[in-house]
């Protein structure tokens, strides 16, 4: 999967899921904030990933995403 693929990705089903403008899901902005996480979102978040992108990210990948940059890192990182 390319990173572009993952951004395409990754912004649809975290737009349905936490209800957020596909917009507002870009590369510098803040991912806890902009998805408005508390710490039960979360849970939802690992699901959602697990079951769009196949891997089950854990506490210890979370504590190293600030922004979507970040987090596109991860599933690059991920699914090689």
């Amino acid at each position: 999967m390319t990173r572009e693929e993952i951004k395409t990705t990754t912004k649809r089903f975290l737009s349905e899921e936490f209800e957020v403008d596909k917009d507002e899901i870009t590369g510098n902005n803040n991912l806890q904030k902009t998805l408005d996480l508390d710490s039960l979102d979360y849970v939802d978040l690992v699901v959602v990933i697990e079951e769009n992108l196949g891997f089950k990210p854990t506490s210890d990948d979370f504590k190293k995403i600030d922004t979507f940059n970040d987090f596109y890192d991860l599933v690059e990182k991920k699914l090689a």
